[in-house]
């Protein structure tokens, strides 16, 4: 992984495939800020802002949030930053997005480090998506509306329409590799460290 003052890390992969836990222990290792666009946007909701009113229709359906507000939400994350050590987690989904950031981090003197791809086959990924939901149920929180079979088989159906061309856009600049995300928390984060060496 580049050595400079910079780390720009973006995990890829469905959703569920368990991005948002490892990119969380990776940033505590590595010092980096972790940017979940859905947790920002999750918060805008609960919160009630004017963002989280627009968004929220957008969210329930499991359809995809406008380029332009994402990309806002992500300047405004930089701006401040006297060096970009990040780990973008659901961020970019699209090529389009992915554009827009390196744009954005070429702007910031900030090119991308790694792109880890965690892979994980679908039915386990809608198990582990329901799961999710169970749990939170029975711990009398409140469940994700995203968090059911019917929307969770459409989020896979939306990744593999929309995000998997990134793919091919990382992998084409020399930054992807693939993880099999497979497995204990411990196995996945050690596939993970091995492909940034």
């Amino acid at each position: 992984m580049t050595q400079s003052k910079h780390n720009v890390v973006i995990f890829l992969g469905p959703p569920g495939a368990g991005k948002g836990t490892q990119a969380e222990r990776l940033a505590q290792d590595k010092g980096l800020v972790k940017i979940s666009t859905g947790d920002i946007l999750r918060d805008h909701v609960v919160r009630g802002t004017d963002l989280g009113q627009q968004v929220k229709p957008i969210l329930d359906a499991g359809t995809l949030v406008p380029d332009e507000i994402l990309i806002a939400l992500i300047r405004d994350k930089l701006a401040d930053m006297e060096h970009v050590r990040v780990i973008f987690d659901g961020f970019p989904r699209t090529t389009a997005q992915a554009q827009a950031l390196d744009m954005l981090l070429e702007e910031l003197g900030a090119p991308v480090s790694a792109v880890p791809l965690l892979e994980v086959p679908d039915e386990v990924l809608v198990g582990r998506i329901v799961e999710r939901g169970r749990q939170a149920a029975a711990r009398g929180e409140a469940v994700r509306s995203d968090d059911t079979e019917e929307v969770a088989r459409r989020r896979q159906q939306v990744y593999r329409e929309q995000t998997q061309p990134l793919i091919d856009y990382y992998s084409g600049r020399g930054h992807l590799y693939r993880v099999d995300g497979v497995g204990g928390l411990d196995e996945v984060y050690g596939r993970i460290q091995t492909g940034m060496k």
